[in-house]
């Protein structure tokens, strides 16, 4: 069939219906629900079978849905009604949840249901929750209302029963530091996480909280700071502390909207003098906190003959500083007498999208930002390359794009669960990239289907990627389990009587791809043309950059979402939307 996705950013759900739609053999296209775009003029011209709506925040006008029909995600079991439905039920502590498809009519989230997924709801931050079972359970739920629309035979079912629940505020967000438990104040967090943030006073100013983990041992007197660790604050709450990674300044009027930035790198001079507190060994965390709630963001651990280097940074994005403690860890891991290292596995979520764009864009010089940073994530990735007398496995829970999914593949073997979404390129960030892409992802997939991914610049599901070579393994797996999953299946490598005589050929390997054309060449060529783009202020990139972190919203929809064929034609569209700013909001429709 031909199927239109209409959606208000194209998130992070969006881009895996998407993906796995395409993997059934459906065309797939999409429109961004634009104000002042009519919507029905660009369905029209689309002529759909069928339309779907994974993300949207405005109105779906009913010439739309009463011309076609229109199926609506939304992230709450049959009869849940309202704007905040998966944030409520992390406030409300329910342990299960699920999404529901129904059909467009003129009441939102009334209409006839056409499939329904339930999914257990697990105590961790709502972003990675809606990447993991909720996305689980939406693409579960949307396959079988896709069937059973292609079939011809199946009626929705009527709601019977309903329960509209009202918009969550930020009147209802509010942190009482005075009287708020430490579980309180982190359920708060993971509610509002990663949009839109809890706001607060701190400081003197106004922020919005984003993020939070528990802290063991500090105490002090409740609101207050007490310590400073990898660009995050810890802050005493009435029985406890918890960790803030992340600060977004409240908006001033006529003023650009602020970005996201590390806690530290926020407050900036506000910030008083504090103990800056080193990252937790294994050993001091107490019993079942080891990779769930770890206030550091880089953890490391062996079992037997693996190791296994975790990392978990907000949003995926990785600063300067990120790069080098995380190259830091990776030497100090390959120290370590194991014959297999694992990087990633043992956290949920993001594994890597690259540079920092929000760190760019607030630094008083985004050129220079921009090139020291992409110098350390070459660095990391040029480590993991040379390494010669291991294995390494890059695991990943979660989604990767850009150079963070170049990143990955610098390893021997990459493993992906079943869920996770792939973006290989650059080019919508009007970047050429490096992280020795030019090496890694030919090596894997040849030359021409590199050229393809690199220029259409569409997800790809982890199934997909396995299929084009350019992943080794997908594991069917909850998001919970891919941890266990992957300490099993690294542990059944490091066994392998294959394995030795592996780690013994490569370096004979590298020594022969490096005749062909030394790693340094690839990294001067990749890192020419990125000098050029970060230090040319008329490049795309820079006004790119800017409209991602300050979620300036898009003025259309991109011509390789709307017509595919049209990526191949190249030019610079908008970025897709990792993260949207209503990433977790469900459907509107207008009467």
């Amino acid at each position: 069939m031909h199927i239109l996705l209409v959606a208000s950013a194209f998130n992070s759900l969006t881009q895996r219906v998407h993906a796995e739609l395409r993997d059934h053999g459906h065309r797939v296209a999409v429109e961004l629900a634009v104000p002042g775009v009519p919507l029905a003029d660009a369905v029209r011209r689309h002529r759909p079978d069928l339309i779907i709506a994974p993300m949207l925040t405005t109105a779906l006008p009913r010439e739309v849905w009463e011309a076609h029909t229109c199926l609506i995600v939304h992230p709450g079991p049959v009869g849940d009604r309202g704007p905040s439905s998966l944030d409520r039920a992390i406030l409300d502590r329910a342990d299960r949840w699920g999404v529901t498809v129904l059909q467009a009519t003129g009441e939102m989230d009334a209409g006839d249901v056409w499939a329904f997924a339930d999914c257990p709801l697990p105590e961790v931050a709502k972003s990675d929750l809606y990447r993991g079972e909720i996305a689980d359970a939406a693409l579960r739920a949307v396959l079988t209302a896709v069937e059973r629309f292609a079939s011809g035979t199946y009626a929705p079912r009527p709601q019977t029963t309903h329960h509209t629940r009202p918009y969550l505020g930020q009147e209802d967000r509010r942190i009482d530091w005075e009287t708020d438990p430490t579980e309180r104040v982190l359920r708060t967090l993971r509610a509002a996480d990663s949009r839109p943030g809890v706001l607060d006073e701190l400081l003197g100013g106004a922020w919005y909280l984003h993020g939070g983990r528990p802290e063991y041992e500090l105490r002090g007197r409740p609101g207050e700071l007490l310590a400073t660790r990898d660009g995050a604050v810890c802050r005493a709450t009435t029985d406890g502390a918890v960790w803030i990674p992340e600060l977004r300044a409240r908006r001033r009027p006529g003023q650009p909207a602020p970005v996201k930035l590390p806690a530290t790198l926020a407050l900036a001079d506000r910030l008083p003098p504090l103990p800056e507190l080193p990252a937790p060994r294994p050993g001091d965390l107490p019993d079942g906190s080891e990779g769930v709630a770890a206030p550091g963001d880089i953890g490391y651990r062996e079992e037997g003959r693996v190791g296994f280097l975790s990392f978990s940074f907000p949003g995926g994005a990785m600063a300067t500083d990120h790069c080098r403690r995380l190259l830091h860890a990776y030497r100090a891991a390959c120290s370590r007498p194991t014959s297999v290292l694992v990087l990633g596995g043992g956290r949920r979520d993001f594994f890597s999208n690259g540079i920092h764009l929000g760190v760019i864009e607030a630094a008083d010089d985004p050129a220079a930002e921009s090139w020291a940073n992409i110098e350390a994530m070459d660095d990391l990735v040029e480590a993991i390359l040379t390494t010669t007398d291991r294995l390494v496995v890059a695991a990943l829970g979660g989604n990767a794009a850009a150079g963070g999914a170049m990143l990955a593949l610098a390893a021997d073997e990459v493993w992906c669960r079943t869920g996770v979404v792939l973006n290989p390129h650059y080019r919508l960030m009007g970047l050429h990239g490096s992280e020795y892409w030019t090496y890694t992802l030919p090596r894997r997939v040849g030359a021409a289907v590199a050229e393809r991914l690199t220029t259409d610049a569409l997800p790809l599901s982890a199934a997909a990627a396995e299929g084009l070579g350019l992943i080794d393994r997908t594991v069917p797996c909850a998001p919970d389990a891919f941890a266990a999953e992957t300490a099993r299946l690294a542990g059944l490598l490091a066994d392998s009587p294959a394995t030795p005589s592996r780690i013994a050929g490569k370096k004979a390997a590298r020594d022969r791809d490096e005749a062909v054309r030394p790693l340094a060449a690839h990294r001067e060529a990749e890192l020419t043309r990125m000098r050029a783009t970060f230090h040319d202020p008329d490049a795309p990139y820079h006004a790119l950059r800017r409209a991602f972190v300050r979620k300036e919203p898009a003025t259309g929809t991109p011509p390789h979402l709307a017509d595919p064929a049209s990526s191949r034609r190249g030019g610079v569209t908008a970025m897709a939307a990792h993260d949207s700013p209503s990433a977790v909001e469900p459907c509107y429709q207008e009467g």
